[in-house]
């Protein structure tokens, strides 16, 4: 069995692929360009791939290719419908990253409710010592006990975040398919004009690409926090960049791009040095706990799928 990776730096140094080799020949690319990928999947029997799109463009020529081990949870990545139609069993894997994603989730609620970067800042840049007065209390900052905390897509991590928000002493309302058995669902007009904290844990799809849009933005109370870790594409961008210029959102969090990384171009970056901006570079999800999972499910997803076994199967 001959083993391909295609985008292996994406789960960092300090995670071996060695593990694999138990399985075949294992080759490891750091990063493929999209017109690279043809003859680097050529002759593989099993492709893994973290976001390197997989489509008949890039996969006509993978003739013993037999399955694919997307390396996340998210498979927007891969045409299912082709390898369906030839044969190509894909696995991802799930659950893997709840608790990073959710930590970072809480961590960008906590700075911008808390004003961390600008006092951490008050502080390094000398003007605390300079100050002669013990305290400082601006600019103001807010408690997140007693506000409403809007969660959008109550699943594993949006459900875990509920959790914490209403340990927090927050009042949580969700917007979501199914309704919550534990919490109040609302439309998502309500959940905007409701929140104090808007946070995005819902899968881009046909139903929430643009959910956030320029029009439903303007529902948003004055200086509440908006937090982006699931798809850039779930908001409109633009629109995002100008409420933080006119000053009609208090603050955002995001982890997550359209496109990854963000060009020259992009909206944000009239944006990113605003002191009541957090941009990180999508890595909520890679803690180094949640990448040694990572690679583990990859492991027992390739190990059942020799055994005949469909674990974690999309297609």
């Amino acid at each position: 069995m001959k083993i391909v990776v295609l985008d292996a730096v994406t789960l960092g140094s300090d995670i071996s692929w060695d593990v694999m080799k138990a399985f075949g020949s294992l080759t490891l690319y750091p990063v493929s360009a999209p017109e690279e990928i043809p003859s680097r999947v050529a002759d593989a029997d099993v492709v893994v791939t973290n976001k390197c799109r997989l489509n008949e463009k890039t996969l006509a020529g993978a003739g013993k290719l037999r399955l694919v081990l997307e390396a996340a949870t998210g498979f927007d990545n891969i045409d299912t419908a082709y390898c369906r139609d030839h044969g190509i069993a894909v696995a991802n894997v799930k659950g893997y990253s709840t608790t990073s994603v959710m930590q970072l989730t809480l961590a960008m609620a906590f700075s911008l409710s808390t004003k961390l970067g600008e006092y951490r800042e008050y502080c390094a840049d000398g003007r605390y010592t300079r100050a002669g007065l013990f305290t400082q209390v601006e600019p103001v900052w807010n408690e997140l006990a007693g506000k409403t905390w809007g969660i959008v897509g109550a699943g594993t991590i949006g459900g875990g975040v509920a959790k914490v928000a209403a340990a927090l002493g927050c009042e949580v309302i969700t917007w979501q398919r199914r309704p919550s058995a534990l919490y109040p669902t609302v439309s998502i007009e309500e959940l905007l004009s409701r929140a104090d904290v808007v946070s995005l844990h819902v899968p881009l799809n046909d139903g929430t690409r643009g959910l956030i849009s320029a029009e439903r933005l303007t529902l948003m109370k004055p200086g509440a926090i908006l937090i982006n870790v699931a798809r850039g594409p779930i908001v409109d961008e633009a629109a995002v960049a100008q409420a933080l210029l006119d000053g009609r959102l208090g603050g955002f969090g995001c982890d997550a791009f359209s496109p990854e990384p963000f060009p020259e171009d992009h909206p944000y970056q009239a944006i990113k040095a605003l002191p009541n901006v957090i941009l990180t570079p999508h890595m909520g999800w890679a803690s180094r706990e949640a990448r040694e999972r990572l690679m583990e499910e990859l492991v027992k997803n390739l190990s059942d799928f020799n055994e005949g076994k469909e674990r974690n199967r999309i297609v």
